[in-house]
């Protein structure tokens, strides 16, 4: 038999919750990180707070293990989700946070200090000694302790030869009763004629199998009826001391008392024999002690005050005081002896001075020698009475005579009374107190010297007192009664003596009289009990309130023993069947209707202890004979019916109140084992299974109310009637995702606490939640009516319902599933309708207003960045929030990139598509036309922004200058990167995922859009360097005026070569080739900076530098006949020579730079510079087209 746990009561759970509170609060010295915190925390708030919890404190079916237990499956479940830290086992984690917990549960608690003693609730598990059995069924049958000693000495019990006798006596009468049934035919009703005999001889069997047993016996040696198994005394010393036949007896030389006599001689009166001016002197000692000397006085005035201190281990000392004269002869030896005392002191004598006369010798003239002295004996703290008595018993003081006896204490818990001789240390006898009943008593015929009587009962001895007087009877019993710690309280018998002398009693006042109204109901009463034959009682009676009393004793015990019997009372039990032949189905038919009627009431229940009951039961009434017994009375059967019926109702309410009766899967298994227990009692008879059909429609039925029940009780904890009924819609929603939430962590429980119970019918619990959830609909559908149109607040709730529906395989998709989509179809239809609307107004405004300064960019980090899902719109104008990004986004910001309105569109796409895509809409179709048309209106809404963005920059390079003063603007490059972040947002917003990518259509889509950016980008980058080489024409235009035999190229040449002749005049062009050259690199510069996409910086480049070389050679082509001017040609010179270094410098390739174009302009240069170094007289002035590391870069 399974060893039972400690039971939980409420002031322990109060207890328990307190700690843990103050844990949380700080207020304890545990260490601890912010999981195990948040453990914690989980398991107060959701465990140790549940009212089904009290409810299962309150049913006496809860232990600390239960606590600990659930506590170590919640933390299992958290431990297993962390990630793995290395050098740090999860199994180490595990011992750690049980170890912190167990901390926080025994609170400032020691346990080590044990109390001294158990009480006998706290011992009810062990094996009990037969003492510990009877004071336990003293207490479950409300006898009192003297009734059982009565009892126990009257009927003999601890005489083993009488107790045989006894059963034989009875197994004779119950054969004597079988034959008179058979005679008489006077039998039970049976449900079949011919077990009447059978019935007579089951009775026959049974009472021959005890006897065999019986037999089988060792002769004057006891058995297991007589004797259980004993505790040894190292087991358990505390739980003993309630009782153990196996004590140590106490020996002599335990007791042992010490008294101190203080001894003080006053005076001597009648001195005659000395002279007076003779020096006298007094001796005192102790028999066995030393002796101790007066001080010297004169024989005229024999006076001392002297006091002897003396020390002995005699309870009853002889102390010998002598009174002496010094002798006057020279010969003397010793002093002359004038009179002596012998005392026998005890701790009762006066303590006040006494006049002694003194025994002198013979022929004294002192005939009337007195000695005035105090005697005081003080009595030892372990010595508790003492006094003369008559005392007869029947293992000790054997014979009727007065002893001196002394009560001793010899531990807290031990007691002995000793009867004492003369100057003995050690107890002529002595008797322990353990276990005896002392009461007053009357007197006991051929007892005589005794007048007050008083008796000391046990099991098997019974000794008889008497005392001199009352007032000493009544010191010893109050002694005694406080020895024995005894309940029954003693009371003297004053009462009745007043009683009889108003009628007139004879009797003397001092005489023992005892309460003989009382003792004469009770003595009937016992005697009653004592002469009464077992045979003609109704033991199936008397049985069947034995057990009920003993379920109730023991459901109030200290152990959460759902309704298991201890295995001392089932030994009790079975011996009581065994003995007076009980039916073992009327047995097990008693102990189901109690533990239903306790069940019905609330307290916990083993279903397997209902299970093996009724198995017995049910495979008796069917035949299976379980105990050997073939017969079945009609009686049995229509018990065994009525209680089938009634177990089967506990059961399906049981079933139905699953979360309340067996709350977190506690206890362990009970749900299951009810719904097995539910099997075997739909079984029409023991052979035949039921079909599974049949418990299946039971469970249904049940799980059905239950759905209706939690929800129920769920609404009223959350108080939600009251909430839906009134309050604001804003205030109605946020009620609802609360129920939504409680409920879905009801569901999660059950599956977590119960569905391993229920795994046999996994679409019951399935059927169960859609119940549930359909009961939850009606208040959501009745919240979401209330909400006003347009209002998108509603939409965590479908995302926290949907997200719950589709992780779970049984409701994904099922009923209460498609009816919440059905309701948010048409709401996420509207609100991307609204979106889209709202974008495209955006694009069109936004446009039109458009600065173009450069911004930083955002959408890029929006994957890891928790944006709002629902953007919230007003109810007439539906618009995106403006793009003004917050502060804590700063640290987002990684570069410029394009404008305000084409951030803000990304962001409101990326953001839409993010909302839509967290709602994880479980219908495949729906969930792909909502993918594609996002897909589609990203791609038309990124086409608008691209065709407003190139014609907004064909217009912005209409405006600026064409001069070598021209600087490519930020809105220019604002433009160039809004066309690349175009392209990088195409990517992610506008390609379907994986499969869905093959559909030829889409494909074409957006290879569309994708065609569309590179179009427009090819057609900005010619745009923009079209603007470069009209600069470009525009200085050559200028070098066109010194073209050979021009007008102004003659006056030019004149003029400067006339003003030479006087003053330095700088050569013209070089002015012109610098303000160009740092024109090229300073618009490289602010392209290389401001536009992000290297691929097309480089492209931009290459058409420039390509359409630069172009123009140049078309230029020279043109003047193909004629040689240019030296100006001229130191223009060119440095202008192409810069140009192909400087586009070099930004990564033009080789092959570009050395096209046909360059080598046809390097040639035409080369030779008209070789023509020049020639015809002119002052060169080109270091102005060559030979490569050189040494030119300088300032050369004019």
């Amino acid at each position: 038999m399974a060893r039972r746990q400690q039971k939980m009561n409420k002031q322990q759970l109060q207890t328990v919750k307190e700690r843990f509170q103050g844990f949380m609060n700080g207020e304890t010295q545990i260490i601890a990180d912010e999981a195990f915190f948040n453990a914690i925390q989980s398991y107060y708030e959701i465990f140790l707070k549940s009212d089904r919890v009290a409810r299962m404190v309150s049913s006496g079916g809860c232990s600390a293990n239960d606590f600990r237990d659930v506590f170590k499956k919640n933390i299992e479940r958290r431990v297993r989700s962390l990630p793995e830290i290395d050098g740090l086992s999860k199994e180490t984690v595990l011992s750690s946070w049980m170890a912190k917990f167990d901390t926080i549960y025994r609170g400032e608690e020691d346990l080590r200090s044990k109390p001294a003693r158990m009480p006998m609730s706290a011992v009810s598990e062990l094996i009990l000694s037969k003492e510990q059995l009877y004071e336990m069924f003293q207490q479950i049958l409300g006898i009192k302790k003297i009734e059982h000693q009565l009892l126990y000495n009257s009927c003999q019990l601890d005489n083993s030869d009488e107790q045989a006798a006894q059963i034989r006596r009875e197994l004779d009468g119950r054969l004597q009763m079988a034959e008179q049934l058979a005679k008489e035919r006077k039998t039970l009703k049976f449900v079949q004629k011919d077990m009447e005999n059978m019935y007579i001889e089951e009775l026959r069997s049974s009472v021959n199998l005890l006897m065999a047993n019986l037999e089988s016996l060792p002769v004057a040696k006891g058995g297991p009826e007589f004797k259980l198994q004993k505790l040894k005394r190292s087991q358990n010393s505390s739980f003993l001391d309630i009782g153990d036949e196996n004590e140590v007896q106490l020996s002599k030389s335990d007791v042992v008392l010490s008294f101190t006599l203080e001894i003080v001689i006053m005076e001597v009166q009648g001195l005659k024999s000395v002279a007076p001016n003779r020096i006298v002197y007094c001796t005192m000692e102790v028999e066995g002690g030393e002796k101790l000397q007066t001080d010297q006085a004169e024989a005229s005035r024999p006076q001392w005050g002297t006091q002897g201190d003396f020390t002995t281990t005699h309870p009853r000392p002889v102390v010998k005081i002598k009174f002496f004269t010094e002798s006057t002869g020279v010969l003397a030896l010793e002093d002359k002896e004038l009179g002596k005392l012998v005392l026998y002191p005890t701790p009762n004598n006066l303590k006040t001075p006494e006049l002694l006369t003194m025994v002198t010798p013979k022929n004294s003239q002192d005939s009337d020698l007195k000695m005035k002295l105090a005697v005081k004996m003080d009595k030892p703290p372990n010595m508790k009475h003492c006094g003369y008595l008559h005392a007869l018993g029947q293992k000790v003081w054997k014979r009727w005579k007065k002893r001196y006896f002394v009560l001793v204490q010899v531990s807290q818990y031990t007691f002995a009374m000793c009867s004492y001789r003369e100057k003995k240390s050690e107890p002529q006898e002595l008797m322990q107190l353990e276990g005896y009943t002392v009461d007053y008593t009357e007197p006991q015929p051929g007892l005589d010297d005794g007048r007050a009587f008083f008796n000391a009962v046990k099991e098997g001895d019974t000794v008889v007192y008497a005392s001199n007087d009352e007032q000493d009877r009544v010191l010893w019993v109050q002694a005694m009664y406080r020895a024995t710690g005894q309940s029954y309280k003693p009371t003297p018998p004053s009462q009745v003596q007043k009683l009889n002398a108003k009628k007139g009693s004879t009797q003397l006042p001092d005489v023992p009289i005892s309460q003989f109204y009382a003792d004469r109901a009770q003595k009937q009463g016992m005697d009653e009990f004592i002469a009464a034959d077992p045979c003609k009682f109704d033991h199936s009676t008397l049985f069947e309130v034995l057990q009920r009393k003993t379920l109730e004793h023991r459901l109030n015990d200290s152990y959460s023993c759902l309704g298991w019997f201890s295995p001392g009372q089932v030994f009790v039990l079975d011996e009581y069947c065994s003995r007076y032949g009980l039916r073992g189905c009327h047995r097990h038919l008693c102990y189901l209707k109690e533990l239903i009627e306790r069940a019905e009431g609330g307290t916990m229940i083993d279903p397997t202890l209902l299970h093996y009951s009724f198995a017995f039961c049910a495979s008796h009434v069917h035949g299976n004979r379980p105990d050997g017994i073939g017969t079945v009375t009609v009686e049995e059967k229509e018990r065994f019916n009525q209680i089938k019926e009634r177990l089967l109702s506990l059961l399906e309410n049981q079933i139905t109140h699953f979360r309340y009766c067996f709350p977190f899967g506690r206890p362990e298994g009970a749900l299951k084992a009810t719904l097995s227990l539910l099997e075997r009692v739909l079984m029409k008879d023991i052979a035949t299974p039921v079909p599974p059909e049949d418990v299946k429609k039971v469970v249904r039925k049940c799980l059905e109310k239950s759905a209706l029940i939690n929800y129920s009780h769920l609404s009223e904890y959350a108080k939600i009637e009251e909430a839906l009924s009134q309050g604001t819609p804003n205030k109605r929603l946020d009620d609802v995702i609360r129920l939504a939430e409680l409920c879905i962590e009801v569901l999660q429980q059950n599956e977590e606490h119960h569905y391993e119970a229920f795994s046999w019918w996994p679409d019951l619990m399935a059927e169960h939640a859609e119940i549930f959830w359909s009961l939850f609909a009606v208040d959501m559908d009745a919240t979401l009516e209330a909400q006003p149109q347009d209002s998108w607040d509603t939409f965590p709730l479908f995302q926290l319902l949907n997200n719950y529906s589709r992780n779970e395989p049984l409701l994904c998709n099922g009923k209460y599933h498609k009816h919440l989509q059905e309701l948010f179809i048409p709401l996420v239809v509207r609100y991307i309708d609204l979106m889209e609307s709202a974008i495209a107004q955006s694009i069109h405004k936004s446009f039109e207003q458009e600065t173009w300064q450069p911004v930083k960019n955002l959408t890029n980090n929006l994957v890891n960045v928790s944006l709002p899902k629902v953007p919230s719109l007003p109810l007439n104008l539906p618009q995106m929030p403006s793009f003004s990004p917050s502060t804590w986004m700063a640290s987002l910001y990684d570069s410029t990139n394009g404008s305000s309105t084409s951030e803000d569109l990304f962001w409101k796409l990326d953001a839409l598509q993010m909302f839509v895509y967290d709602l994880h809409w479980p219908e495949p179709e729906f969930s792909q036309h909502l993918d594609q048309r996002l897909k589609l209106m990203a791609s038309d809404m990124i086409e608008a922004c691209v065709k407003r963005t190139r014609v907004a920059f064909e217009a912005k390079l209409q405006k600026l200058s064409k001069s070598t003063d021209l600087r490519v603007p930020s809105s220019v490059c604002t433009m160039f990167n809004v066309l690349v972040d175009a392209k990088k947002q195409s990517t992610k917003l506008c390609i379907l995922e994986g499969a869905q990518e093959s559909g030829k259509q889409w494909q074409q889509y957006h290879s569309k859009i994708d065609l569309l950016i590179e179009e427009t980008f090819k057609e900005m980058i010619s745009l923009l360097v079209s603007k470069f080489v009209f600069v470009l024409e525009g200085v050559l235009s200028k070098l066109s005026r010194y073209d050979e035999g021009t007008f102004f190229s003659s006056i030019l040449s004149f003029t400067v070569k006339a003003a030479a002749k006087y003053v330095d005049v700088p050569q013209p062009g070089m002015d012109l080739a610098d303000t160009y050259i740092t024109f090229v690199r300073q618009n490289q510069d602010i392209l290389r900076d401001k536009v992000n996409e290297e691929m097309y910086i480089e492209h931009l480049f290459d058409r420039w530098y390509t359409t630069t070389i172009k123009v140049v050679c078309v230029w020279l082509t043109d003047r193909m006949d004629l040689q240019l001017h030296l100006y001229q040609l130191k223009t060119l010179i440095k202008i192409v020579k810069k140009s192909y270094r400087d586009f070099r410098l930004q990564g033009v390739l080789e092959g570009t730079l050395n096209s046909k174009t360059y080598e046809t302009v390097q040639t035409r240069l080369t030779v008209e510079e070789a023509t020049a170094s020639v015809s002119e007289s002052g060169g080109l002035q270091g102005i060559t087209m030979k490569d050189s590391d040494e030119e300088a870069e300032d050369v004019k």
